[in-house]
């Protein structure tokens, strides 16, 4: 198969689909890699060391879309990058399609096989091609949010951990997952007053028996979620219902009841975000404010640290992408429960249930077309 990766053109995003290492393993099982010149230059990954692993390099990203079978990226395409996609083609990548209306159109339009990272799931459960993101994500939302507290950032100027004599900043996480887990440990690290929320009772069990009365675990409902952020300094939103929109668990009232110069870093913001007050931002101009609290709601927070977030990425992707390659999209997908799940759109056709209902497409099961 012929494989190509382009270099993201997403505001900020410096992240790449494929290593170095990614492209030899893929060479080795006997694939063409086109990779577009430059695509890992902002991380390090030069082009003499793309060639050395066995790539094909090439000027710009309309031949790596016109030649390659199977396209594979980091962030969702953009509408020129749409517009380049044709019908058969694979397009392995996040995708966050339930809050992107116009994206969606865009790939049914296409005809591509569209195959979206963030659901595909593991066999222990979970989402594995997420996670290392997520992981990131929790860890910056807590750095995120300790420099908006800054005065000079719009924050009501307090520092998270305090200082002797002086109260710690009260951190409210909002989900308990991945991105929550990372959020806590970061938060409880710099010595910040936790408080965490989620609906699982199994979940706030096993972190109250890691973090002791470190922190502190609270069910999650309407009421215990508006205590919990009229109290805080720093909320951080990390709910998430896979491939579909995110619900919305603070509401404006909450907001505008909130400290003046708190902050709120949305997470969620990928999958439309779970304050009702968050609009995507980006890392050029990161934040906003609402009823004098600091929004950040940067979509891919992940690429501030680009290289990080780059390796750990290709760890998780990598085994999928020589699957695809090597059976066919058809093949891989019959022979993978996990991977069939990750199958958003295809010929077409809307096939992952959750965007189907969000957006009001038809559903279509993947079984149905796989033969």
């Amino acid at each position: 198969m012929l494989i190509g990766c382009p270099k993201e053109i997403k505001n900020h995003e410096y992240r790449v689909g494929l290593t170095p290492a990614s492209v030899r393993e893929l060479v080795a099982h006997k694939h063409q890699v086109l990779v577009q010149a430059g695509a890992g230059a902002a991380i390090g990954l030069s082009d003499e060391q793309y060639k050395a692993a066995g790539a094909i390099l090439v000027a710009d990203a309309t031949e790596v879309f016109a030649k390659a079978d199977m396209i594979v990226k980091v962030k969702e395409p953009q509408p020129q990058e749409c517009a380049m996609l044709r019908p058969g083609q694979i397009l392995y990548t996040y995708l966050h399609l339930a809050p992107d209306p116009e994206q969606t159109a865009a790939l049914v339009k296409s005809g591509a096989i569209c195959i979206a990272y963030e659901t595909i799931t593991g066999p222990g459960g979970g989402l594995p091609l997420l996670a290392p993101m997520s992981e990131v994500a929790g860890r910056m939302a807590v750095q995120a949010g300790a420099a908006h507290l800054e005065k000079s950032k719009g924050g009501m100027g307090i520092l998270l951990g305090g200082v002797p004599g002086v109260p710690a900043a009260h951190v409210a996480i909002i989900g308990a997952g991945v991105v929550g887990t990372h959020a806590l440990q970061m938060a409880v690290g710099v010595g910040a007053r936790v408080t965490v929320l989620d609906k699982s009772v199994d979940r706030l069990r096993q972190l109250d028996l890691i973090f002791g009365n470190r922190i502190s675990t609270v069910y999650s409902n309407a009421q215990s979620v508006e205590d919990a952020v009229l109290d805080a300094d720093l909320v951080i939103g990390g709910v998430l219902v896979p491939g579909a929109a995110a619900p919305k668990l603070v509401t404006r009232s909450m907001i505008s009841r909130m400290k003046k110069g708190a902050v709120v870093v949305d997470v969620a913001i990928d999958q439309g975000g779970c304050f009702e007050t968050s609009h995507a931002t980006t890392h050029a101009d990161p934040t906003y404010v609402v009823d004098g609290v600091v929004h950040y709601c940067v979509a891919n927070m992940p690429g501030a640290v680009a290289r990080t977030s780059t390796f750990a990425l290709n760890n998780a992707t990598i085994g999928h992408a020589v699957a695809l390659a090597d059976k066919g999209w058809k093949q891989a997908l019959k022979d993978n429960e996990h991977l069939k799940n990750g199958l958003n759109v295809a010929n077409g056709q809307v096939t992952y249930e959750a965007v189907a209902r969000d957006l009001g497409y038809t559903y279509v099961s993947a079984d149905s077309l796989l033969g």
